[in-house]
């Protein structure tokens, strides 16, 4: 398919053409829905952890004798009923991470990239590079109306990332960093020329 190509000053620079295969495939909820769990299980930092009853302070001495006092019988204060016990199947120090076949992370990729397309979404720019300060950049974007946006480049241009990292609501990736989660996060993405050829070349 063809798509124009514009500038950040909001002009135009010819047109591009997608391929079907990535931009233009019919998105699967579903599979956008489980690589985004992927994703998220992974940065998990899983340090959560309680004490089990072995592991409270406490003393190790039978409260009570078993017989006689009219009371439940009772083996330790360390037990979970006790306010100074333990926790029972508490949460432990782990790895939430687990693995998603990898045509699974592409089907998932391909789908977010193709419901960007489809909702009118995608905007190809002719290059995310410059010397622009934070308030040229911002006053730029907001002629565009991104209030929400995630731009792809092959390579990031190092003086446009520290233009754009304090715009509220923008991100910078390159194209191996391409994911799921920042793309469905994002209300506009914008994909350079050379981004998309990175992406070709990643999804190929």
């Amino acid at each position: 398919m063809q798509i124009d190509i514009k500038t950040l000053d909001n002009g135009s620079a010819g047109s591009i053409e997608l391929p079907d295969e990535i931009f233009a495939v019919a998105p699967r909820p579903d599979i956008m829905a489980r690589v985004v769990h992927w994703q998220q299980s992974k940065r998990r930092a899983g340090t959560h952890k309680t004490k089990g009853m072995g592991e409270v302070q406490g003393t190790t001495k039978k409260p009570y004798k078993q017989k006689g006092t009219g009371n439940a019988r009772q083996g330790s204060l360390r037990a979970p009923q006790f306010r100074t016990g333990g926790v029972v199947h508490g949460p432990v120090v782990r790895d939430h991470g687990y693995d998603l076949p990898k045509k699974v992370r592409r089907l998932g990729l391909i789908s977010a990239l193709s419901q960007k397309q489809a909702e009118g979404k995608l905007v190809v720019l002719h290059a995310a590079s410059g010397g622009d300060k934070t308030k040229a950049l911002a006053a730029k974007l907001k002629v565009l109306g991104w209030t929400s946006a995630l731009i792809i480049d092959r390579t990031v241009d190092e003086g446009f990332l520290k233009a754009s990292r304090n715009i509220h609501g923008v991100d910078v990736l390159p194209t191996v960093g391409a994911n799921v989660y920042d793309i469905l996060r994002h209300d506009v993405l914008a994909v350079t020329a050379a981004g998309v050829e990175g992406l070709k070349e990643r999804l190929a």
